[in-house]
C-alpha cells in the first residue's frame, strides 16, 4: 500500500472513533439529564407528600424531678379512622449512640431492640394513638434519662420531631443530727442526696457565716446522685439553733434545715418515767384484782347465809356496805393517790 493510502487509511480511523466519542458523549449526557430529571421530580413529589404529613411537637422542653414520672408527646394527621397495619412510632434518645426507647412497626410492639436504660420503665399510651397522640411514658425518671428525644411517625408520610428532656434532683430531705462531745462542745451534722454537687453553708442564730469551721464530703452512687454530708463542730450553750443551708447552684434552689441543742438528759429521762408508770399501773390492776376475787366469794357466802325469807334485811344492807367500804380503802382509793401523785411528779 502506498504512503498516501495509509494516512487516508488512518485520518478515515481518526474521524470514526471522534464520531463515535462524540455519540457516547451525547448518550452519556442525555442519559444523565434524564436520571437527574427523574430525581428532581421525586425528591419534588416527596417534599410535596411528607409537607401533608407532619410530626408536631405540642411541648419541645420537660423539665421532671428525679424518681417522677413524665409523659411527652408527639402528634400526627390521622384523617379518618387510624389504620394500625400502616402506622409505625418509634422513640429513640440521641446520645453518643443511638438508645431505641419504644419501636411499634407495623401496629405490633418490638421491644428486641430497647436499650437496657429503660426496661421496664416505657410505657406507650396506644389508645391515644387514633386521636393522632402519641405518648411515650417513663417511670421513676433517672439523671441518666436526660437529654433529647426523637418521636419518629411513619404512616402514609414520614416526619419526626426532637424533644429535650431535663432532670432535676433537688436536696428535699436533709437528715439532722447532734451529738454531745463534752464540755459544750458539739457535733452538728446535715446529709442529704441531689444532683448537681450542692454547696453547704451553715448559720447560727444570728444568721452569722459559720461555714468555714464545717468539714464537707461528696460521694457518688450508681444513680448518679451526690451524697453530701457536712458536721460542724461547735462550742455552744444549751438551747441554742443553727442552720444548715443546701445551696443548688445551678437550679437556684436552696433546702435549710434548723438543728436545736438542747439537754439531752430530758430526752432519756423522759421514756424512763413512761415506762415506770406502764409498769406501776400493770402490778396495780393485777393487785386489785385480787381483793375484788375475794370480794366475789364473800358476797356469796352472804347471800347464801341470808336466803331464808325472815331474814334481816338492815343486817345484811349494813354487811354488804362495809365489806365494800374496806375493800376500797384497802385497795382502791390508796392506789389512785399513789398513781396521781406519780403522775404529778
Amino acid at each position: 500500500m502506498s504512503e498516501a493510502g495509509r494516512r487516508e487509511g488512518t485520518l478515515s480511523e481518526k474521524l470514526s472513533t471522534a464520531a463515535d466519542f462524540l455519540s457516547l458523549e451525547k448518550f452519556c449526557s442525555t442519559y444523565i439529564m434524564e436520571k437527574l430529571m427523574l430525581l428532581y421530580i421525586f425528591l419534588f413529589y416527596w417534599h410535596f407528600l411528607n409537607a401533608l404529613f407532619t410530626v408536631e411537637a405540642p411541648q419541645s422542653l420537660y423539665i421532671v424531678e428525679h424518681g417522677n414520672n413524665v409523659t411527652m408527646e408527639c402528634t400526627f394527621p390521622v384523617n379518618g379512622k387510624l389504620k394500625f397495619r400502616d402506622l409505625s412510632v418509634s422513640w429513640e434518645k440521641k446520645d453518643e449512640l443511638k438508645k431505641q426507647v419504644y419501636v411499634l412497626l407495623k401496629g405490633e410492639e418490638d421491644f428486641r431492640s430497647q436499650h437496657s436504660d429503660f426496661k421496664g420503665r416505657i410505657r406507650l399510651l396506644k389508645e391515644n394513638l387514633k386521636l393522632g397522640q402519641s405518648l411515650l411514658q417513663i417511670t421513676d425518671v433517672k439523671l441518666r434519662d436526660a437529654g433529647f428525644y426523637q418521636c419518629v411517625i411513619g404512616y402514609g408520610g414520614a416526619d419526626y420531631k426532637t424533644i429535650n428532656l431535663k432532670v432535676k434532683a433537688p436536696y428535699r430531705t436533709i437528715t439532722q443530727r447532734v451529738v454531745s462531745t463534752g464540755d459544750n462542745k458539739w457535733k452538728l451534722t446535715c446529709q442529704s442526696e441531689g444532683h448537681p454537687q450542692a454547696e453547704v453553708i451553715w448559720q447560727n442564730r444570728e444568721y452569722e457565716d459559720l461555714t468555714d469551721k464545717a468539714n464537707t464530703s461528696y460521694e457518688t452512687g450508681s444513680d448518679q446522685l451526690y451524697r453530701v454530708t457536712s458536721t460542724l463542730t461547735i462550742e455552744s450553750r444549751t438551747d441554742e439553733i443553727f442552720y444548715c443551708i443546701f445551696w443548688n447552684k445551678e437550679l437556684q434552689e436552696n433546702t435549710s434545715a434548723i438543728l436545736h441543742i438542747t439537754d439531752s438528759a430530758d430526752a432519756v429521762l423522759w421514756p424512763e418515767s413512761r415506762r415506770f408508770v406502764g409498769a406501776f399501773l400493770v402490778v396495780t390492776a393485777f393487785s386489785g384484782s385480787v381483793p375484788l376475787f375475794m370480794l366475789c366469794i364473800r358476797k356469796a357466802r352472804v347471800n347464801k347465809d341470808h336466803r331464808a325469807p325472815v331474814a334481816n334485811s338492815a343486817t345484811a344492807e349494813l354487811s354488804k356496805d362495809t365489806d365494800t367500804h374496806d375493800y376500797r380503802d384497802a385497795s382502791f382509793e390508796g392506789k389512785e393517790l399513789k398513781y396521781i401523785q406519780i403522775e404529778k411528779t
